[in-house]
């Protein structure tokens, strides 16, 4: 989203001069390259984001529709940012991050390792609730969510492990299919008020307890994942290498979050209409999709909270598996630049890591160490620190691309602008409220 201005041809005019189209690239943006922005949308919103947007609905109306908004515009610059930096400079975010300092490689050490370990166990449990509710006979029992979760973490991994980026994408092209046919048609069959959802794009706060810090929770949790910062290596991963393909990310990336925008708004739709009309309230966490299939059969029949958990499915599924790929890829190259520091080699060529060791490896800790967890429950002090370092991961991303992208680092001409500082700064300063409210509500009086 860098606001610079100017005419073709003209030195310092983005994706015009010769420069950029003698890279190869192509010089106009084509729908017909759209594909990293579906898998940053699909990968971004899980089932957490729609409980969360539900919950919204359910309690407070269409009042915080425009926050659910300006969450969406404020993942666009975030994943722009993240793109910009990649074709513009030919480096990956890692690489500069770690041009800032040796602390920016531990924090990102660190946090991948605990975070993958906890988030794994999660992803599995949340793709294998809609399963146990459409198949409750194939595994009977209270652990009958524990093969469902193990067979979708083994089949994730089979998956990414043997699939390049060209087959992973067009499968999260057909699941976002299932998830947009799935969410617009319980928000038409809810019958929104339009008047009311209108209202609902003025900016005003409920009165009520925390409800300043609610509505920038709504804000920052619409698909807001360390995906956004996998962008840049999934636009790579495509083939796009350069600034001749500007153009063409910003297209894709604008694609992917007015789809995020229509997963979201159409759930707060159906949590404004069947839920806060009815007074009916639902669990948080994935748990609250399975409460919300129930609601769905008893107003309007056994088909549609069927197709609804099937949607279910697609939306944790795509996280699942987006994740497996897209935070792979980050690993990969903070472990060969590591790799490359240590031995003083020259620099690490860019292109296919999928097949590599470092790769792979990440892929086993996301499936096999969170399958213990299953069994097992999270540890307390592990699930603190899990949360810290989440809470702490999007100020880092937002302050680091202001910091990497105003920098001798990216060339002038891609440079951030005011629009670009401005929307930066306020993810940056939003995310560091969230940050500090998590950290404040983490139980450390017990930790200890």
């Amino acid at each position: 989203m860098a606001d610079t201005t100017g005419t073709p041809g003209t030195p310092g005019t983005p994706g015009t001069d010769s420069t950029a189209h003698d890279l190869g690239g192509p010089r106009k943006s084509s729908w017909r390259h759209i594909g990293p922005g579906i898998v940053v949308a699909a990968t971004g919103v899980g089932a957490g984001d729609l409980v969360a947007t539900l919950i919204a609905g359910s309690n407070f109306g269409y009042t915080l529709l425009w926050a659910a908004v300006i969450g969406c515009l404020v993942k666009i610059s975030l994943a722009e940012a993240c793109g910009r930096w990649h074709l513009a400079t030919g480096r990956t975010l890692f690489d500069g991050w770690a041009s800032l300092g040796r602390w920016t490689t531990w924090f990102f050490a660190v946090y991948v390792i605990v975070w993958g370990f906890v988030y794994g166990a999660a992803a599995m449990s949340s793709s294998a609730l809609p399963l146990q509710a459409l198949f409750p006979d194939v595994f009977p029992g209270d652990w009958s969510i524990k093969p469902w979760a193990i067979l979708c973490g083994l089949v994730g991994l089979a998956f990414v492990w043997f699939n390049k980026y060209a087959v992973f994408e067009k499968v999260m092209t057909v699941l976002v299919g299932v998830m947009f046919v799935v969410t617009v048609y319980l928000a038409i069959r809810v019958t929104p008020n339009l008047a009311d959802a209108f209202a609902g794009l003025l900016p005003v706060v409920p009165d009520e307890k925390d409800s300043i810090l609610n509505t920038l929770g709504l804000i920052g949790g619409v698909g807001g994942t360390i995906t956004l910062a996998a962008y840049g290596y999934w636009v790579n991963a495509k083939g796009w290498s350069d600034a001749s393909w500007m153009k063409v990310m910003r297209l894709d990336n604008r694609v992917a979050y007015i789809t995020t925008g229509i997963f979201v708004v159409a759930m707060l739709f159906v949590g404004a209409e069947l839920l806060h009309s009815s007074n009916i309230a639902i669990a948080s966490g994935d748990q609250g999709l399975v409460d919300l299939s129930k609601i769905l059969e008893a107003e309007y029949g056994t088909a549609t909270a069927k197709l609804f958990l099937v949607g279910f499915f697609a939306t944790s599924f795509t996280s699942l598996i987006g994740v497996w790929h897209g935070v792979s890829l980050m690993f990969a190259d903070f472990a060969e630049r590591y790799r490359s520091a240590r031995t003083r080699g020259s620099e690490v060529p860019r292109g296919d890591r999928e097949k590599g060791w470092p790769f792979r490896a990440y892929l086993l800790w996301l499936t096999f160490p969170p399958i213990v967890l299953l069994f097992q429950g999270q540890p307390f002090r592990l699930v603190i620190l899990y949360g810290v370092l989440g809470a702490a991961f999007m100020p880092f991303l937002a302050l680091t691309l202001i910091w990497l992208l105003n920098s001798s680092r990216t060339p002038s001409d891609w440079r951030n602008g005011k629009l670009s500082n401005g929307m930066l700064a306020v993810a940056g300063l939003l995310f560091v409220v969230l940050c500090v409210k998590q950290i404040w509500d983490q139980p450390w009086s017990d930790f200890f």
